[in-house]
């Protein structure tokens, strides 16, 4: 990514077991640590994208809070990303796994600015409607629907 815009700069935010081998690796990065509250809200605020290489979240709503922050997000395709990033519309994802295909994937947006920033402004609007209240209403749906087929005599699955 520097290569395509020298005034590129990495922020990690969070940490964990490997934070300080990766501020050896990367001195250039900015390593803020953990942030919380309005603090991680500045972090997401002051982005222009978010990459997302985790393999190992079971669902990562840090996918969810960069998409209601406006920025366009990069992530491998499973989790909260397979479930709420449209490929090219809100975000970009790669198949699981495939270093290269997110690499290409984050130089790509680095390279188109306006591209990202409209990617940001749909990832915005995707998730005003992601909210409790659709949250809760489409679990009563699934259960009301279970809850129907059982009485129907019929096998009822939860993700029909």
């Amino acid at each position: 990514m520097r290569q395509v815009n020298p005034r590129v700069k990495l922020v990690v935010v969070g940490d964990g077991p490997q934070r300080a081998s990766m501020q050896a690796r990367y001195p250039d990065a900015i390593f803020p640590g953990a942030r919380y509250g309005s603090d991680l809200a500045a972090h997401y605020a002051s982005a222009d994208m978010f990459l997302f290489p985790s393999m190992t979240e079971t669902y990562g709503n840090v996918t969810v809070e960069a998409l209601a922050s406006g920025l366009a997000v990069v992530a491998y395709r499973y989790a909260a990303a397979a479930q709420h990033i449209r490929d090219g519309e809100n975000g970009i994802t790669v198949p699981y796994g495939d270093r290269e295909a997110f690499m290409r994937a984050a130089v790509g947006l680095t390279q188109n600015r306006e591209g990202s920033a409209r990617m940001g402004e749909r990832a915005r609007a995707s998730m005003v409607r992601v909210d409790w209240n659709q949250i809760v209403a489409q679990f009563e749906a699934t259960l009301v629907r279970l809850v129907a087929g059982h009485a129907g005599g019929e096998r009822a699955h939860a993700y029909d």
